[in-house]
């Protein structure tokens, strides 16, 4: 354990983009890496890949205690970045297969920067749950045995990136580029040639989508099988870069049963962690839904969590609900079909719901938040019954919770399995066709005078709106309380006696706070809390060896209040997910406003 802490931080390394749990990290000078992640290990006799591909060599003893060697291909080591390194070495122990992981037998592997982790090591050594272990590299020993095994290599790797995240992660012999994708999305950043060695012996190529023949002008040399590797490894860096990496791990599952599996059973995992998703995407950011692989994606299943259990419907409208189908163009009320419903209605005294795949419930007052006003689907006509069943779950909890009185239905579906009156609009014809919106004015009409609804002026919707959105992004909506809506389109500001204390960005589609907001969050106990120590002097951005303590449902986008000994001092925007914040070099949230000093 000395000689983890006394090497500590050898390796320079920073985060540059990430993609939930894919990260790109800068190996070396932050302002100018010499390599970045994913990567490769190289083994001996490998051929001499470019160092931007391949940061590290490798090597072991064939004696035992068998031991690991590591070594950097270039000047990593801070703060002069003067020589290459470092070089790792630890002793790789011996121990049971995956199988026996309840017998607490074998060698015992060593202990440094250089970190071995076996699954039966997990399971016994106390020593991985001591806080003062900071390794560099974590080697995920059988991680090949794993991988054969249901459910255990997704569990040991979210295991490991949840314990050590400012560590990087090496699965050797499993990755290749037909799998590249999948694991770097389960939070792999090093690879190594061992399946391409494979490959090459096997006389096949192995591509980014599965092993095949070569054509005839084809080698499958292991010059080849690295080409296509460092090919395999641009396309996940861009894809991290670019956060579209769940759509291409997505479509390189495909190619083996065993991938589709891994893959699922992470998103399985991540479902049950909510602090590994983004709060916040710029507005023009794309939730790609074009396949129904969509429907079991986590931040899916987190939205219908959220609906089902913590949303709130604003309670001036919880009459009457309209039911309405989304719309291809975000947010809704831009389309021309919704300006059509907007026209027949003639009324805001209702809550419009839109019905959405994979989403399943929209309401009006969230359509601007992520991933509402962000997702693509491709319109079809047609629902799964998956679909249907998530509208069902979501539609029942909201009538249960907020006793509507009356459902105007002018979508397809058949609201049957609800004991609530339901008016249908639609009788089988378009959303927009002339009788059919007929049938929905007059429904809305009879609505509003049977329940005695009334209009809200457009200030008062907009708070009630905004008020909602708090509840989501914010935990409360209790700073919203003595606020008024000022300004106009696109530019709302939120004011307290004349004084601006946010304004609604459509760029970030959330709030974003003035100076004049910090006590005024902190009294009202809105936002996520991050403690930094005490002898901190915070002048810039939040890293880590700054934080005492923080809240581990931290999601990316976050607005924070930052407090230390217990007065605030200021806000702060997370840009790193909530498991990444006990040991992530680097920067985790931005200053976004601090007070002035007394």
């Amino acid at each position: 354990m000395a000689l983890a802490l006394a090497m500590a931080d050898v390796l320079g390394r920073t985060v540059l983009h990430r993609d939930r749990y894919a990260r790109v990290w800068g190996l070396g000078d932050r302002k100018s890496p010499a390599t970045i992640t994913p990567a490769l290990v190289l083994m001996e006799d490998d051929p001499p890949l470019p160092l931007t591909y391949a940061g590290f060599t490798t090597s072991s003893t064939s004696s035992l205690p068998s031991t690991l060697n590591v070594t950097a291909r270039a000047a990593y080591m801070p703060p002069e970045f003067g020589q290459a390194g470092p070089h790792y070495s630890v002793n790789l122990g011996h121990v049971l297969p995956p199988s026996l992981e309840d017998a607490n037998a074998g060698e015992e592997q060593g202990t440094s920067p250089l970190l071995p982790v076996s699954w039966q090591r997990m399971n016994h050594d106390d020593g991985l749950t001591d806080a003062a272990l900071l390794p560099e590299i974590v080697v995920l020993t059988d991680a090949l045995q794993l991988a054969s095994q249901p459910g255990k290599l997704p569990q040991a790797i979210l295991t490991l990136k949840h314990r050590f995240p400012g560590a990087l992660l090496w699965t050797p012999g499993l990755g290749g580029p037909d799998n590249v994708a999948v694991l770097a999305s389960m939070g792999v950043d090093l690879f190594d040639l061992a399946r391409c060695r494979e490959a090459e012996a096997n006389g096949v190529l192995l591509t980014s989508w599965g092993p095949r023949l070569p054509l005839v002008h084809e080698e499958t040399t292991l010059e080849a099988q690295a080409y296509h590797f460092m090919k395999a490894l641009d396309e996940v860096r861009s894809s991290v870069e670019n956060g579209t990496l769940r759509e291409l791990a997505e479509k390189q599952s495909l190619s083996s049963p065993r991938l589709v599996e891994h893959l699922r059973r992470h998103q399985a995992l991540m479902s049950e962690r909510h602090g590994n998703l983004a709060s916040h995407r710029p507005s023009k950011t794309v939730f790609p839904c074009y396949s129904s692989n969509a429907l079991i994606d986590p931040l899916i299943e987190d939205w219908e969590r959220f609906m089902t259990q913590d949303y709130q419907a604003p309670v001036k409208v919880r009459e009457v609900m309209v039911f309405l189908p989304c719309s291809a163009r975000k947010p809704y009320r831009l389309s021309k079909s919704h300006s059509q419903f907007f026209r027949a209605m003639a009324s805001t005294g209702c809550h419009e719901v839109m019905m959405t795949s994979p989403l399943g419930l929209v309401p009006r007052d969230l359509e601007d938040v992520w991933p509402a006003a962000n997702y693509d689907v491709p319109v079809t006509g047609d629902w799964s019954l998956d679909e249907l069943a998530r509208v069902q779950r979501m539609l029942t909890s909201m009538v249960e919770r907020f006793g509507y009185k009356r459902i105007i239905n002018h979508t397809n579906m058949d609201l049957g399995f609800l004991d609530i009156e339901v008016v249908n609009t639609r009788e089988g014809q378009g959303a927009t066709h002339f009788d059919a919106l007929g049938r929905l004015s007059a429904a809305v009409k009879a609505a509003v005078a049977d329940y005695e609804l009334r209009n809200q002026k457009n200030n008062h919707r907009l708070k009630e709106q905004f008020m909602s959105i708090a509840r989501k992004t914010t935990g409360t909506d209790a700073w919203l309380g003595d606020l008024t809506v000022k300004g106009k389109l696109p530019r709302w500001r939120l004011e307290l006696d004349g004084t601006q204390m946010a304004v609604w960005s459509i760029d970030r589609n959330g709030f974003s706070f003035s100076r004049a907001a910090v006590d005024w969050l902190h009294e009202h106990n809105a936002l996520r809390v991050v403690e930094l120590k005490e002898d901190v002097v915070w002048r810039g951005d939040v890293f880590s060896q700054m934080v005492q303590r923080f809240d581990p449902s931290i999601r990316l986008g976050d607005d924070l209040r930052v407090v230390q000994s217990g007065e605030i001092i200021g806000l702060a925007r997370a840009v790193a997910h909530g498991w990444e914040w006990g040991g992530t070099p680097g920067t985790l949230a931005k200053s976004h406003q601090r007070k002035k000093k007394a």
